[in-house]
C-alpha cells in the first residue's frame, strides 16, 4: 500500500514535470514562415527580414519609417500579409505607396494590420465568442478590424468590406505576436 503511493506520487511528479515542460516548449514554439524560423527571443522586425514570403512588408515597413516602432518593447499584435497579398493589390499600388511624397498613407495602411497589446488566436477567439460571433478590433492606425470564425479559420474584415484570413497563426515574438494573412487590409 505504502509502495502504490510512492509509486503514485512519483508517476504524478513526472506527469507534472512533463506538462510544465511540455508547455514551455509549446509557449517558447519557434515556427516556420517564409522558409525561415521565427524565433520567440527576436523581436517582430528581427524575424520578419528572414522570410522570404514577407519581404514587400519589410520594403513597406522600412519606407514608413516604422523600423524602429515595431522594434520597441510593444506588445503588438501584427496581422502580416504576405508577398502574395500584396499580389492581390491593383497593379502600380506599392509602386505609388513606397513613394517618399505618399508615406502617410503607407503608415496608414501599415499601422491598420497592428494591434497594441498581444492577442494570441484564443484570445481573439474568446472576443469572438464574448461577441457573439464578432470581435472588434481597434488598430494602432485607429480604424476597426472585425474578427470572425469561419469554420476553423479566423478572418479578418476591414472597413472595406475586404476580407483575410489567416494562414498561420501564433508567430511569437519578443514584442508581441504575429498572425501571417492572405490579403491587405484596407481602412477608409
Amino acid at each position: 500500500m505504502k509502495t502504490n503511493k510512492i509509486l503514485s506520487a512519483a508517476f504524478l511528479a513526472i506527469a507534472l514535470f512533463a506538462g510544465a515542460t511540455s508547455f514551455a516548449q509549446t509557449k517558447e514554439k519557434t515556427v516556420m514562415v517564409g522558409g525561415a524560423a521565427m524565433y520567440p527571443s527576436k523581436n517582430i522586425v528581427e524575424n520578419a527580414v528572414n522570410s522570404k514570403d514577407h519581404t514587400t512588408l519589410v520594403a513597406a515597413v522600412k519606407a514608413a519609417d516604422l523600423v524602429k516602432t515595431l522594434s520597441s518593447a510593444g506588445p503588438f499584435t501584427v496581422f502580416a500579409p504576405t508577398n502574395a497579398a500584396f499580389d492581390k493589390l491593383p497593379k502600380g499600388t506599392i509602386e505609388t505607396v513606397l513613394k517618399p511624397e505618399n508615406k502617410a498613407m503607407l503608415q496608414g495602411i501599415l499601422t491598420y494590420h497592428v494591434v497594441a497589446g498581444k492577442m494570441n488566436s484564443s484570445d481573439i477567439a474568446k472576443a469572438i465568442k464574448a461577441g457573439n460571433g464578432k470581435a472588434m478590433l481597434t488598430t494602432v492606425q485607429g480604424g476597426k478590424l472585425t474578427a470572425t470564425m469561419e469554420g476553423k479559420k479566423l478572418v479578418l474584415t476591414d472597413e472595406t468590406g475586404g476580407k483575410a484570413t489567416v494562414t498561420i497563426a501564433d508567430v511569437n515574438q519578443s514584442n508581441g505576436v504575429i498572425h501571417v494573412v492572405d490579403t491587405v487590409l484596407m481602412h477608409k
